[in-house]
């Protein structure tokens, strides 16, 4: 078949999240430069490239042909990320009607590698006058469920006394345990602590935002959380006015 000939896809986990991954007629990575195009899904018109080491080929899937997924533009780069998310961050995080006009907008992510593995958590924070505040935190050895919440008490205590937010995940584990009476058969005194430091905040509420959506504040808040694993170290913004 000449698709074969050229290029192909192949099912993949990325970090535990399902993907199409580039591979070669044969079915193995297509490995440029230790890096190979994924797909969250086959039409999200977005191209993203992952560490081929991230990457793990699920068994006994069949080679896809090349347009079992559409054509897509390149995620933008580090640069053009970073003018989107200027630009975006009052505009689209405080658009009318999403957050109260005084409230903090919040983006708290997580990344793992192995799960438990190295962990670190990112978290992107938008005052209510449009400032941008972000950074990331390495935890050592943890789970993913683990660094998505410790992401989630950062805000908790960057954010000023008496401010109200919205804390945006992707965990739908943090929701059901910090929401929705979910109960936690581990991270027990993590989450209690949550729940505490929010019980003493007036005007917060812990929503859920889809991950790898094209949400550019929480694009980035996982890519700080990777970053915090790729480099093993922290930088976390200090508390206003401390």
């Amino acid at each position: 078949m000449p698709y074969l000939a050229r290029m192909a896809w192949i099912r993949a986990l990325l970090r535990g999240q399902k993907v199409l991954a580039r591979a070669k007629a044969d079915g193995t990575l297509d490995d440029q430069g230790g890096r190979v195009e994924v797909r969250y899904k086959p039409n999200d018109g977005r191209a993203y490239h992952a560490a081929a080491r991230n990457i793990e080929p699920v068994a006994g899937e069949p080679i896809l042909p090349d347009d079992a997924c559409a054509p897509a533009e390149a995620a933008p780069t580090k640069a053009e990320a970073s003018a989107e998310r200027k630009t975006a961050a009052a505009a689209k995080a405080l658009a009318p009607g999403a957050v109260p006009t005084d409230a903090w907008t919040v983006y708290a992510d997580g990344a793992c590698s192995g799960n438990p593995g190295p962990a670190g958590l990112g978290i992107v924070l938008v005052g209510p006058d449009g400032t941008v505040a972000e950074g990331f935190e390495y935890l050592g050895v943890g789970t993913n469920n683990i660094a998505e919440l410790t992401g989630i008490l950062r805000a908790a205590e960057i954010v000023p006394s008496g401010a109200a937010a919205v804390v945006h995940t992707d965990s739908q584990y943090a929701i059901g345990v910090l929401t929705k009476g979910w109960k936690a058969k581990a991270n027990q005194e993590l989450i209690a602590g949550i729940k505490s430091a929010l019980s003493k905040r007036v005007g917060w509420r812990v929503v859920y935002v889809p991950g790898h959506a094209g949400v550019p504040l929480n694009e980035r808040a996982d890519e700080l959380a990777r970053e915090a694993v790729r480099s093993r170290s922290s930088k976390l913004p200090a508390r206003p006015g401390s």
